[in-house]
């Protein structure tokens, strides 16, 4: 195998670890906290079957979940009016129609939906 096709295949290894180590996906697990933390993130533990994950209802017509919590990233998918979307946390982000917080949901790929437009189900997401 030449150096050329070995430097490749060493180069695609190190992406595919990167990028694995930094999905939240990667890392999810019963005590997983992005914070680094303890494990319930600002100390409230819930008391539903998944500790973890919160609920919360779709309330636009469609709504963009994006990469980052902001309006400008990529799209990962689509929610629509009445979904019921699983939520991991909260954090601040672009200010959506007066509100600033985004939802980090679980749904199957990780993204971030506005919280303008996502009403809790149960008690209000932990933060990030």
């Amino acid at each position: 195998m030449s150096l050329r096709t070995r430097l490749s295949i060493a180069t695609a290894a190190g992406l595919l670890a990167a990028a694995a180590a930094v999905t939240p996906a990667a890392a999810a697990h019963d005590d997983w906290d992005p914070t680094g933390g303890n494990g319930n993130g600002n100390g409230n533990h819930q008391n539903h079957q998944d500790q973890d994950l919160y609920e919360g209802v779709v309330t636009a017509d469609t709504l963009a979940l994006r990469s980052a919590p902001n309006r400008g990233s990529q799209i990962i998918r689509f929610a629509h009016r009445g979904d019921v979307v699983q939520i991991f946390c909260k954090t601040g982000g672009e200010t959506v129609q007066g509100n600033p917080l985004w939802y980090l949901l679980t749904d199957g790929t990780w993204a971030w939906g506005a919280a303008r437009y996502i009403d809790n189900i149960g008690p209000a997401p932990r933060w990030c």
